[in-house]
């Protein structure tokens, strides 16, 4: 049986990068870890990922695979044979958790950045109410479920519990509190820390916070 070559290429705080890490842990899958710096891209991330230049980009067996939830998909049919499956086999389901992962991805982390990034008060307001606005629509999905995708951890957690190591940061920059607001997902969070691909991945929320300090003085520069 030929081994598979397994190379993440990600940079330490992204929240995209922390997605695969979580599934190929869930997997069970072995692989090897690089460090990019994204102050100083190399020449290698414009190699095996030219059209976006950036990371995540999963290497198997020297072939690229980029965008993190394309990622996730192709993990969970990539190695199939391994518990567990991401995405449900009901087809209605299934549509429905790749609906809300579609949704998270495209609307948290943009809606996010004006809470540590927005020029003046009233920016930061309305990135704080937009992040939210996101946060009740997908609490309300959860509803009393232990995870999205059940009892076990599915697509959507993946998509979504990154972004928990930022709570810190949104709160600490907006002044509000998350847990007051949508307590439910708090508590969702909480649960999925005690799965130790989750707890090994996620980023220190207060190393975070320094990050995003700095990156807000290295980007006034």
């Amino acid at each position: 049986m030929v081994k598979d070559e397994v190379v993440l290429v990600n940079f330490w705080s992204s929240p995209f990068g922390t997605r695969v890490k979580i599934a190929l842990e869930e997997k069970g899958i072995p692989y090897e870890y690089k460090e990019e710096d994204l102050f100083n891209k190399s020449s290698f991330l414009s190699t095996i990922n030219p059209v976006y230049n950036k990371v995540p980009v999963l290497i198997h067996n020297e072939k690229s695979i980029c965008e993190s939830m394309n990622i996730i998909e192709y993990i969970d049919e990539a190695w199939s044979d391994r518990v567990p499956s991401f995405l449900p086999s009901d087809p209605y389901q299934r549509a429905q958790a790749r609906f809300w992962a579609n949704f998270i991805d495209k609307e948290l982390y943009e809606a996010s950045r004006k809470i540590y990034r927005g020029k003046g008060e009233e920016e930061q307001e309305s990135g704080k109410k937009e992040v939210l606005r996101i946060l009740k629509l997908v609490e309300g999905e959860l509803r009393d479920k232990a995870f999205f995708g059940g009892d076990n951890l599915g697509f959507v957690d993946i998509s979504l519990i990154p972004f928990y190591s930022r709570f810190y940061s949104w709160e600490t920059f907006g002044k509000f509190s998350i847990e007051e607001e949508c307590p439910n997902l708090v508590a969702w969070a909480k649960r999925c820390l005690q799965k130790e691909s989750v707890a090994k991945s996620l980023p220190d929320p207060i190393k975070i916070y320094e990050f995003l300090l700095y990156l807000n003085m290295y980007l006034a520069k």
